[in-house]
């Protein structure tokens, strides 16, 4: 397993990381047999970054990680996310402080290696719909990130990156994050590659390099599209049964329709199926630090880690990638 910098944190960091969320699965649904396995697994291919969230089976997805790192007394970095979504708007403060809290509680941790927001950035702050503004980030957010470090409780802090790509670009040049994670897969390839005219998918405008500037670490979300890249409709019994797009097209359809533009990439031979192509992909932009992947069972953790050793997809199929963005037009 290679490793690469986590920007300014001094981390090295798996280029696989162990995606614990619900579109896989195994950490929310999954046997606990099969969690430890898997876990156990990954850190003997040399995973070492494992990442969750509050919203995660409304909370399971954190007590069954702390659970499983726990009895197997790992040592690894783990990293879970806070959300708004019950907050008071009057004080933002205390929601980001009692939602780490209460992460850390399922965790059965003192303290998280980073903590990052889960909830979109939006020109309006609307709790509702899980939407705070560049003003929340940089001001109540940002106190209780300091409150929380002061007591110990987290190392490091970042973003997710979704909402107005304006926006996630304010708060990542702002210094005051470490991380971002960003929507980055063949079918929206903005985040790292430049957008054609009239692109109808929402325009990350190349957030890598700005990280990579700014010495944020950039974590892979959606590197498989929630499953539309992966080259057959059949789901996994553990992963999520359906799902909508983050960052991509108007639905799922749209996306696994699109996906088709890659299969040149199999057909000729530059991958042996679609998640290598789509692994390989993320990994050739150095600006990312790991791909996060959502595991339904061991077989997928350990074809991960092979197409990772693969190394990047060769320069000539990269160099044909923008004629099939090219049609990703309204």
């Amino acid at each position: 397993m290679n490793h690469r910098k986590l920007g300014n944190t001094g981390i090295s960091i798996s280029e696989i990381g162990f995606g614990c969320g619900d579109v896989g699965g195994l950490m929310v649904r999954g046997e606990h047999g099969d969690q430890v396995r898997a876990v156990v697994r990954a850190i003997e291919l040399g995973i070492n970054y494992f990442d969750t969230a509050s919203r995660y089976g409304a909370g399971q997805s954190e007590t069954n990680l702390g659970r499983v790192l726990n009895e197997l007394s790992a040592d690894v970095f783990v990293g879970t996310k806070y959300s708004l979504g019950e907050a008071d708007p009057s004080d933002l403060k205390a929601g980001v402080i009692a939602s780490v809290d209460a992460s850390l509680k399922r965790l059965n941790r003192e303290s998280v290696d980073l903590i990052q927001l889960h909830d979109r950035i939006n020109s309006q702050t609307d709790l509702k719909s899980r939407a705070i503004t560049v003003s929340d980030v940089l001001g109540e957010v940002q106190e209780a990130i300091q409150v929380l470090k002061s007591h110990g409780k987290v190392r490091f802090c970042g973003l997710t990156g979704v909402g107005e790509p304006m926006g996630i670009h304010e708060v990542v040049a702002s210094g005051v994050v470490n991380t971002v994670q960003a929507v980055y897969n063949l079918v929206n390839a903005s985040a790292g590659a430049e957008a054609p005219p009239g692109f109808d998918m929402p325009d990350y405008a190349g957030l890598i390099d700005l990280a990579a500037e700014k010495q944020v670490g950039v974590l892979v979300i959606r590197v498989l599209a929630a499953g539309a890249l992966t080259g057959t409709p059949e789901r996994h019994p553990v992963a999520v049964p359906t799902v909508a797009p983050i960052g991509s097209g108007k639905d799922y359809n749209q996306d696994m329709t699109r996906a088709g533009a890659f299969a040149f990439l199999v057909d000729e031979g530059f991958a042996d199926d679609m998640p290598e192509a789509s692994i390989r992909f993320a990994l050739s932009n150095p600006g990312v630090s790991t791909v996060l992947v959502g595991y339904s069972d061991m077989d997928h953790l350990e074809k991960s880690v092979q197409y990772a050793a693969k190394g990047p997809l060769p320069a000539d199929a990269l160099a044909r990638l923008p004629q099939a963005w090219a049609k990703f037009v309204g």
